[in-house]
């Protein structure tokens, strides 16, 4: 029996889990994907208080190593279910075992958003089509890419790339960007970066791998261009319905709690990304992680 079960090893997560080690609590992390979350994928994190750069690898890293060394078990397995069988006592399973809690924090972060297709290529994802520049930009070193987005992850990725590949093209629905203004000056004052606004990307174009893309232009113009890969940064989604038998969801799928990260259910609280709010930051995730773990701790002691 564990006194905290965190679902998710991200900023939000890894937080919860320093917080709940740290007012001695017995964790378990469980992460159904890679350690770490969004922020592992990150070229360059610049907005962390009292950091000046890093990067997502090495942020996550040290956080990873912080909670480890504090005695929290991690296992890589996907939760799939919450069940309260009494008061103080919640069975999670995975899609391998069941663990038992005393109480557990949902910070599952969120997903990349798929690119919508004319004919839903999905098929050429990871064969030209690709949601992770980090992990995947440096196989075209020398090549021509595109990059679909128009806000922060959209620009780092642009600026990675262009490090080391010939051209980076840039597509955007609007003439404007949504990003942070220091990105927006680096990625104009590149040459090799070449944006295109006010275009739409319809389809990928390509049998067992990337050969294309199918685009609308300013004037609605079909267009089409050969590319090897195209990087897609265009938001994320949540994927919560696994618990909304103990937490409520609003109509984009985001589990509804307040700024104290309880949930409708007694002993079962949220943080991160994958809650409702209107800020969704690394700051935002790792003081969700913060507030849910005291909470936590509190609502043990108070049992």
């Amino acid at each position: 029996m564990y006194d905290i079960i965190v679902i998710g090893a991200g900023a939000a997560g890894m937080t919860s889990a320093l917080y709940a080690l740290r007012n001695g609590k017995k964790v378990l992390v469980l992460e159904g994907d890679s350690l770490g979350g969004q922020i592992a994928t990150s070229p360059r994190l610049e907005n962390y208080p009292s950091i000046k750069e890093i990067s997502g690898e090495a942020f996550a890293d040290n956080l990873f190593d912080q909670i480890t060394a504090l005695g929290a078990e991690v296992e890589i397995e996907k939760a799939v279910h919450i069940e309260k069988i009494r008061e103080k006592h919640f069975l999670v399973k995975t899609e391998y075992s069941e663990y038992e809690a005393k109480s557990v924090i949902i910070a599952a972060g969120v997903k990349h958003k798929h690119l919508k297709t004319k004919h839903d290529r999905d098929d050429l994802v990871g064969k030209g089509v690709y949601y992770c520049a980090v992990c995947d930009g440096p196989f075209y070193k020398g090549r021509e890419v595109a990059v679909i987005g128009d806000a922060n992850t959209a620009l780092q990725y642009a600026l990675l790339l262009s490090g080391y590949c010939k051209k980076v093209y840039m597509y955007t629905l609007f003439d404007k960007f949504f990003g942070d203004a220091n990105l927006v000056k680096a990625l104009r004052a590149k040459e090799n970066i070449e944006v295109r606004p006010k275009t739409n990307v319809v389809d990928f174009i390509g049998e067992s791998e990337l050969e294309g893309i199918e685009y609308t232009d300013k004037d609605g113009n079909l267009c089409r261009q050969e590319i090897p890969a195209v990087f897609v940064a265009i938001g994320q989604v949540p994927d919560n319905a696994a618990f909304a038998n103990v937490a409520d969801l609003d109509s984009a799928g985001y589990i509804i709690a307040d700024e104290t990260c309880k949930t409708r259910t007694d002993g079962v609280f949220v943080a991160g990304d994958c809650r409702t709010k209107a800020v969704r930051q690394v700051s935002t995730a790792v003081g969700d992680g913060a507030v849910a773990a005291t909470n936590a701790s509190l609502y043990l002691e108070n049992l």
